[in-house]
């Protein structure tokens, strides 16, 4: 047991280390597996738990044949499944030739074969292959400005779709006529398998069209001929009569578990909900108000907990993600708040492109960055949320965990 009174970081840091075990595949994984077949079984997938999850389908087979594709630092040991790291969150050639290879190697599959697919975020940046007349230059470049533009996960990957040869659905198609079944961990708000690494074992309903409409939204230019070969599969075409799809894990399981822990150690929970998205700082600030509101009232230790996925538009250059900053625009919000603790992670150990899950911040917080001569809200306003709890022991870092259900926040109200 952590008292949250006496140890309010350390029971943050327990509460999201539930949140992340809960979704280990090597929990999830098992239960929704098969008999194994008595055709050919070939193993394939991408994301950032896509290695863990191989591992747990030859722990439960023994060695299969295969190839996933995870992030750089995210492998694991397996027999027979080949594990290919690749970059994350934006595309490279690693991760563009393994795609191929894994498209050449469903090629020959027949009606006798099946094929299982593990699907987790992430797997939008590492299965890459360019539709017709797109470059991986271009991918890139495209992936840098939707990064950069603040839009939220839903849209960036409507976008990806059409410029690829694998998403949307062409996956699958790929892999027919052999029997499918997809294990998706969720990251995404809703939980839309079609979204979950930009979909590609699940049908499409969106056009072209949408995907150059999202880009003049958010101000981002590109020839209309790079969407000119989209090749999405419509969601009632009949290579998915063969093809099943289902979600182990997702954020809500991960924040129920997180919350159950926290009543079991005397706090007052209030769910927000697990597909929360916006603006980092704005989201920051309306939860921080809500805190303050609720210390008013409150005679025991209350938790407010959320999920979802925030987003950054970026003004500046620092290093920051959008779980360090929510965390540091909630601590300017709080201005020094006593009694009120803050921890934003993402599950998957990596906020943003950096080698950081998130940060922590308490009444102290901004007391400890003037007294090194930071300002947080220079800080802030250029997105330098990383650097900022680098400097005074703020940074959360259990390296890559594994499994991807979103982010994690927590805010621990004390009663006056």
């Amino acid at each position: 047991m952590i008292d949250p009174a006496n140890n309010p970081r350390s029971f943050l840091e327990h509460l999201f280390s539930t949140a992340v075990a809960v979704a280990d595949p090597m929990l999830v994984v098992p239960p929704h597996l098969p008999k194994r077949p008595k055709g050919r079984l070939l193993v394939i997938g991408a994301g950032k738990a896509s290695a863990r999850m191989a591992e747990a389908v030859e722990a439960y087979y023994g060695p299969c044949e295969g190839l996933v594709i995870t992030r750089y630092g995210f492998a694991r040991p397996c027999n027979g499944i080949e594990i290919v790291e690749a970059a994350h969150p934006v595309p490279d050639a690693a991760g563009e030739a393994a795609t191929i290879r894994m498209l050449e190697m469903v090629q020959d599959t027949t009606s006798e074969d099946t094929v299982i697919a593990l699907i987790s975020g992430g797997g939008s940046a590492l299965l890459c292959a360019a539709a017709a007349g797109v470059t991986l230059a271009d991918k890139i470049a495209l992936n840098q400005a939707l990064l950069a533009s603040g839009a939220p996960i839903g849209d960036m990957n409507i976008v990806r779709k059409h410029l690829s040869r694998v998403k949307g659905g062409q996956l699958a198609a790929a892999c027919a006529p052999a029997q499918m079944l997809s294990l998706l961990i969720s990251d995404v708000p809703g939980d839309d398998p079609a979204l979950i690494a930009s979909g590609p074992t699940v049908g499409e309903k969106s056009s072209a069209k949408d995907a150059i409409d999202i880009l003049k939204h958010y101000g981002i230019t590109v020839s209309e001929a790079m969407l000119s070969n989209s090749s999405v599969i419509p969601p009632d075409d009949p290579i998915f009569l063969r093809a099943e799809t289902r979600v182990i894990a997702a954020p809500v399981q991960s924040l129920e578990a997180a919350a159950a822990e926290a009543e079991a150690q005397g706090c007052k929970v209030h769910l927000l909900g697990d597909a929360l998205e916006g603006e980092a700082r704005v989201l920051a600030a309306h939860q921080a108000a809500e805190a303050l509101l609720l210390q008013s009232t409150i005679k025991r230790p209350t938790l407010l907990l959320s999920g979802g996925e925030c987003t950054v538009t970026r003004r500046g250059n620092g290093i920051g993600g959008p779980n360090a900053e929510f965390t540091l625009a909630a601590a300017l919000a709080l201005n020094g708040a006593a009694g009120i603790h803050i921890l934003a992670c993402d599950t998957d150990g990596v906020d943003g492109a950096a080698e950081v899950a998130g940060a922590y911040a308490g009444p102290d917080t901004l007391a400890q960055a003037s007294g090194k001569g930071v300002s947080a809200r220079e800080v802030l306003d250029r997105n330098d949320a990383h650097s900022f709890f680098g400097a005074i022991g703020g940074q959360i870092v259990p390296g890559p965990t594994l499994t991807n259900v979103n982010d994690f926040r927590a805010i621990l109200i004390l009663p006056k």
